[in-house]
């Protein structure tokens, strides 16, 4: 794999509940509008599981993604292909951390901030929605 190792943790503080970030980041329908512009395979299940692959395309980079652990606080995808590395997500009451390590061409620490942050926009703009 080119690239250079990288990795990266980050926790911010949402203003929602466990269950919306849970559900924005397990169900496909969701977590769709907020990564935009990354898109992702067809043919997804209403909410990730464990044992499930599916991939997802940044630009032309395609990045594989095995879902290894998928429960009520916890997320970790084994990534190949773009990324080679891991992507865990942790989440309770208010709260969200991201870690995120590989090797990759693609600046890894910029996308997961971006993400974080969209992710904080989703949730208040669901919020104010619903």
């Amino acid at each position: 794999m080119l690239g250079t190792f990288q990795q990266s943790n980050l926790r911010i503080e949402i203003d929602a509940s466990e269950q919306q970030i849970r559900d924005s980041l397990l169900c496909p329908v969701q977590f769709r509008q907020w990564l935009f512009p990354q898109t992702f395979s067809t043919g997804l299940p209403d909410r990730l599981h464990q044992g499930l692959i599916f991939k997802s395309w940044i630009g032309p980079v395609p990045i594989q993604h095995h879902v290894d652990i998928a429960d009520s606080n916890g997320l970790r995808m084994l990534m190949s292909q773009g990324i080679d590395g891991f992507h865990e997500w942790y989440w309770g009451e208010g709260w969200i951390q991201s870690c995120l390590e590989g090797v990759s061409l693609l600046p890894l620490n910029l996308g997961q901030t971006l993400s974080l942050l969209r992710l904080r926009q989703f949730l208040i703009s669901s919020r104010s929605n619903g």
